[in-house]
């Protein structure tokens, strides 16, 4: 049995329950993969804008994430995380409409158009993080410690599925292409998704009791920037907000830069670097599920830890980065694919042991703050997916300047990111030394209170 925010226990939810909230993860996918691919696209190719317009919106709604330890910290003082996500998924849901929208309001107006989607996608951004948050600490509190490797996996791979069959459905609908298509197969994404996430949570989260519970009565009194400071001064909070912003700047960072480097320097085409990025994706899911087998209760948990497979998939990120540098100069008789498949599947398994990690760590401390370190962490993913690419791509040509041949800018690219993953390895090792003194799941002598309640987790 496990603990609601008021103490009462609760019987923890099995597989299906599981999957339900991993419905949420997808919807909300869903979404985004419409305004940041699909409306993406059009800016580019239909409307002929810069490239750079569509890249800032979408860092424009990684940076407003900023806000998730304040949403974390709502959803704590209230006790329940349901309204949270409904709430969250329905402003998604009209942002993705509205950045539809203005995308077709550009073809008249430009000028307006752009106005509605900076605020289209300050929306996006604010009902990802007002969602995603509450998810995760919703699945964290409702799932068993032995099913948290697999749960992460699960909700992470729907997430990637929800990408898939939004772009494969929504493709098919948008021909042939018009604006006024683009808004109403957007429309039509964004309220099935809002509709999958209201029955997906329906009675999921339990019954809980009033606010007037002692823990939450006490946090209540303490404003916002007062409860974020003590968080911040909780020493493993601090450490894995550090640990989470340099390993997803490392692993935001090649994303953008692994197609045009095979294109430059291996002489692939479009269509074989596409497939190329394919094999990457392939490998993540792979180690996701890799993960979710090895160390869930799936096998007993008895061939891997969410501590190993955390420092492993950094220090194998890091390896798999290396050796893209070294493919560049060795060039067609390296190995890419398989290269590029082991480097995804390292990303993979480090990515769902994170958040493995972040279930064990976020309810750590002070009772009713997991919101607010779920947040915190989520906060640092974004501003580091925000910042990444623009960094890996500003860096790469600059290193093409001054070395000279694409293999060596390349090379001193993939160098950098590898020195991030091997610094965040080193971040991981610290904090998990920090809780060494007792089995990753178990209690923190300051939140015995709550009995044998769940550690809760905490992104997007």
């Amino acid at each position: 049995m496990i603990a609601d925010d008021s103490g009462a226990a609760q019987a923890p939810i099995g597989w299906f329950g599981i999957v339900r909230l991993g419905l949420v993860q997808a919807a909300l996918g869903a979404i985004v993969v419409m305004a940041t691919s699909t409306i993406n696209r059009v800016m580019v190719v239909e409307l002929a804008l810069p490239a750079v317009v569509p890249g800032a919106l979408v860092a424009l709604q990684y940076l407003i994430q900023v806000v998730r330890p304040r949403l974390g910290f709502g959803s704590d003082q209230g006790g329940r995380r349901a309204p949270w996500i409904v709430g969250g998924m329905a402003v998604l849901a009209l942002g993705g409409i509205l950045a539809a929208t203005a995308t077709a309001l550009m073809e008249t107006d430009r000028l307006a158009g752009l106005a509605l989607a900076v605020f289209a996608f300050m929306m996006i951004g604010v009902g990802v993080g007002a969602a995603g948050t509450s998810l995760l600490v919703l699945l964290a509190k409702r799932v068993a410690p032995k099913r948290r490797a697999a749960s992460a996996s699960i909700v992470w791979v729907m997430m990637i599925a929800g990408f898939a069959v939004t772009a494969g459905t929504a493709g098919h609908f948008l021909d042939p292409f018009s604006m006024g298509r683009l808004v109403r197969v957007t429309a039509a994404v964004s309220a099935i998704a809002f509709l999958i996430s209201l029955v997906a949570v329906w009675r999921v989260e339990g019954r809980q009791v009033s606010t007037g519970v002692t823990s939450r009565a006490a946090a209540a009194k303490s404003s916002f920037t007062e409860t974020l400071m003590d968080v911040w001064r909780e020493p493993k909070a601090r450490r894995f907000a550090i640990f989470v912003f340099v390993s997803m700047l490392g692993y935001s960072a090649q994303e953008l830069i692994l197609e045009p480097f095979a294109g430059a320097v291996f002489s692939l085409t479009p269509g074989d670097t596409a497939k190329l990025t394919g094999m990457q994706h392939a490998g993540a899911l792979v180690g996701m599920i890799l993960v979710a087998l090895t160390g869930s209760a799936i096998v007993g948990g008895r061939f891997g830890s969410i501590k190993a497979w955390t420092i492993g998939g950094c220090v194998g990120s890091a390896v798999g980065l290396l050796a893209l540098g070294v493919a560049g100069f060795v060039g067609p008789a390296w190995p890419l694919l398989p290269t590029v498949f082991l480097l995804g599947g390292a990303n993979g398994a480090f990515a769902v042991s994170a958040i493995g990690s972040m279930m064990g760590l976020a309810g750590e401390g002070r009772e009713s703050r997991e919101g607010v370190r779920m947040g915190l962490w989520g906060a640092a993913q974004a501003v580091a997916f925000a910042i990444g690419g623009i960094v890996a791509t500003t860096a790469s040509d600059l290193a093409r300047t001054l070395l000279g041949a694409p293999e060596f800018a390349y090379a001193a690219v993939f160098v950098g990111e590898a020195a991030l993953f091997l610094w965040a390895a080193r971040l991981a090792t610290g904090v998990f030394q920090a809780a060494a003194t007792r089995p990753m799941g178990t209690q923190s002598p300051n939140i015995s209170l709550q009995s044998t309640a769940i550690l809760v987790a905490g992104r997007s």
